[in-house]
């Protein structure tokens, strides 16, 4: 989404800036200078690829993409269509069906499994910043329906605490590349998360919205930029939901019109593996 263009300016023929094109070949001969001196490495292996920021073909075969079928709600993935409830020809997970989310859509590029822990562990803990713009693109791909219809990018807020300790946080990293690529405004301290919390994978669905009562907020010096938004919310890993139907709430009471949301990667549930 971005703005049309208003023509050609003063002095511009063609609508290019004098010397636009003469720096998009010096930014050219500069990265195949740069390729030559230190050849473009796999993201995830010493393997060499074509370009930089791209993985090998063995390191990209081992990520799997979620495609239909899945919950139109939450994201996650079916073994079959006939294993969610039929809605609107669109098929809804059983808990999705039982108790719908407060956001609206959620979606997910990768299945969480050890290709996608290859990109998603170092980004996070790791300090390779740099994966968070390959991740991104997976993402646009996956998301493109909740990024046409997105108002206000956020990302999921870590507690100041975690911030000191890791430095950035990730999802915040994955949101900016969503918005640039998207030509959408990003807010990365839109949501305040008041509290630390313990991790949730041993808590059941009651447990886990119990412990995450009143923690997300959003920030008073930009809460009027909420109102009668849709806003996309992003993470690096969707688990079961909790802390995005959290952070949902929090935004929809402050006046966003939707919230959907978008990860880099969805833990499947396993109830429905089994299935």
């Amino acid at each position: 989404m971005t703005a049309p263009s208003a023509g050609p300016g003063p002095g511009a023929a063609g609508g290019r800036l004098p010397g636009a094109g003469l720096a998009g070949v010096a930014r050219r001969l500069a990265t195949r200078c740069l390729d030559v001196l230190l050849p473009p490495s796999c993201l995830t292996c010493d393997a060499e690829v074509d370009a930089q920021g791209s993985l090998c073909p063995g390191c990209f075969a081992t990520l799997t993409f979620i495609t239909a079928p899945f919950c139109r709600h939450c994201g996650v993935p079916l073994a079959h269509a006939g294993q969610g409830v039929s809605a609107a020809d669109e098929p809804l997970c059983p808990a999705c069906h039982a108790r719908p989310p407060a956001y609206a859509a959620a979606r997910a590029a990768l299945r969480y499994d050890a290709g996608a822990k290859r990109l998603i562990l170092p980004l996070k803990h790791g300090d390779r910043t740099e994966l968070a713009a390959p991740l991104a693109r997976h993402m646009a791909w996956a998301g493109a329906g909740l990024l046409a219809r997105a108002e206000l990018v956020a990302p999921v807020p870590l507690h100041w605490r975690r911030l000191v300790g890791r430095r950035y946080n990730q999802a915040a990293l994955l949101a900016r590349h969503l918005a640039r690529q998207a030509g959408l405004p990003c807010i990365p301290d839109l949501l305040l998360r008041r509290r630390a919390t313990k991790p949730l994978g041993e808590l059941g669905a009651a447990a886990r919205a119990a412990a995450l009562e009143g923690v997300f907020a959003p920030r008073r010096s930009v809460a009027g930029r909420i109102v009668g938004r849709r806003v996309l919310l992003v993470d690096d890993v969707l688990t079961s939901g909790a802390t995005a139907e959290g952070c949902a709430r929090a935004l929809l009471a402050a006046g966003a019109a939707a919230v959907d949301v978008l990860a880099a990667a969805r833990v499947p549930d396993p109830r429905l593996e089994r299935g």
